[in-house]
């Protein structure tokens, strides 16, 4: 009797039984090999999370064998794109590039139609995104010290510009209200562009903004920059201290960017997405896509993701709590 005819047979029955029993499997026996991955981002085109999702985008399709399709459904700090991920089919074929504005939105809105913990499966967070103190040069202060000296010496005087009402740019102004008591005004803005436009012709005295927004402005001298939100200094302007070290120690503001998926996905399916969005993080496109962003990579995973978001939720919802910020 010949046995090789059965032993390929019996080879190839395990190896399609290891495929279906992979992750990739998993997502293989859901849908056509030939379906895209739809990546909704649920901000404008050109804003900081679209720029890193269609940076990693090639290499995670690459990777998955499924192409990769970014879709921008902006407004209303991300809920209604959002939404559509939470609802999505707990295929793998819908994920979700989102922000800070994922823990703010709850305190903010009256209404969110989703849990922003329950509703989602966290796979990754990706990157910080550090933001920097900035002044319009007329303002007589060259640091964090004299800024605060002057804002103890004339309360109510200065104001702080922000990209609107709850925004991550508003509540890192309110943690440095709540860290040293100074008392400054908030001045909403429609956005970031509005907002750098008048810093930089000094209608605003001063505000918190993404370094990529206005790292040339500083390095033009159009503003100054005082400090860096982050814990650790910006590689994108290493000469530029942290808040802790120009003496407000305990001032910690990281605007962060993750990827999920709606709420259930499968275990096996979610660690193969990590450790591909990982490697996808580390591409030639997406490493361009962090430096010109000055973004700071971070490695949290999914067994560690729900514990940040928890966190994070509840050091945003105190601080939205204490500006009195709503939206509807």
């Amino acid at each position: 009797m010949n046995t090789i005819p059965l032993r390929r047979r019996a080879i190839a029955c395990l190896a399609s039984a290891a495929l279906l029993a992979s992750p990739l499997g998993t997502l293989a026996q859901s849908a056509p090999s030939d379906k895209p991955i739809r990546l909704v981002v649920p901000l404008a085109a050109g804003s900081t999370v679209d720029a890193v999702a269609r940076a990693i985008a090639p290499g995670f399709g690459r990777a998955t064998g499924h192409p990769v399709v970014v879709e921008n459904i902006a407004g209303a700090g991300g809920i209604p794109g959002t939404t559509q991920v939470v609802k999505a089919p707990k295929d793998g074929l819908t994920l979700g590039m989102i922000s800070s504005n994922h823990v703010i939105n709850p305190g903010i809105y009256k209404s969110v139609p989703y849990d922003s913990l329950k509703d989602i499966t966290p796979i990754a967070v990706l990157a910080t995104v550090p933001l920097v103190l900035v002044v319009h040069p007329s303002l007589p202060v060259k640091n964090v010290a004299e800024l605060l000296a002057l804002a103890k010496a004339k309360p109510g005087t200065l104001n702080f510009g922000s990209a609107g009402n709850g925004s991550t740019l508003h509540l890192a102004g309110e943690l440095l209200v709540s860290e040293t008591g100074i008392d400054i005004k908030h001045v909403p803005y429609r956005g970031t562009g509005p907002l750098v436009t008048d810093l930089i012709g000094g209608q605003v005295q001063l505000g918190f903004v993404s370094i990529s927004q206005v790292a040339a402005q500083v390095k033009a001298g159009s503003l100054r920059a005082l400090a860096v939100s982050t814990q650790k200094r910006s590689a994108a302007l290493p000469e530029v201290p942290t808040l802790a070290e120009a003496g407000v120690p305990k001032y910690g503001f990281d605007a962060w960017i993750a990827l999920v998926g709606p709420a259930g996905l499968p275990k096996p399916l979610v660690d193969s997405y990590a450790a591909t969005i990982r490697a996808a993080m580390g591409s030639p496109e997406a490493s361009t896509a962090i430096a010109g962003q000055g973004l700071s990579v971070l490695a949290i995973g999914p067994d560690a993701a729900p514990a940040f978001f928890q966190t994070e939720l509840v050091k945003h919802q105190k601080l939205v709590k204490q500006s009195g910020a709503t939206l509807d």
